[in-house]
C-alpha cells in the first residue's frame, strides 16, 4: 500500500455536494423546542429529582441552534 501518489496518478477531486444546512438546523431546533415543552409539563418532578439541568440543556441547545442558523444564513447570503 502506498501513501503518496504523484499528481499524474491522482483522480480529480469530486464535486462538492450542495446541501441545505438551514433545513438540518431547523429540524434540530424543532426537536429542542419539543423536548423543552415536554420537560416543562413535568417541571415539578424535575425540580424534586434535581434534574433542572435538563431544562437548561434544552435552552442551550435552542440558543446554539439560533446562533448557528444566523451564521449559516449570513454565510449563504455572502456566496
Amino acid at each position: 500500500m502506498r501513501f503518496w501518489l504523484s499528481d499524474e496518478e491522482r483522480r480529480p477531486d469530486p464535486v462538492p455536494v450542495v446541501t441545505d444546512d438551514r433545513a438540518a438546523i431547523l429540524a434540530g431546533l424543532v426537536l429542542w423546542v419539543i423536548a423543552l415543552a415536554a420537560l416543562l409539563v413535568f417541571v415539578g418532578p424535575l425540580v424534586e429529582a434535581g434534574r433542572v439541568w435538563w431544562l437548561w440543556t434544552c435552552l442551550v441547545g435552542i440558543g446554539l441552534g439560533l446562533v448557528t442558523l444566523v451564521y449559516v444564513h449570513r454565510r449563504a447570503r455572502q456566496r
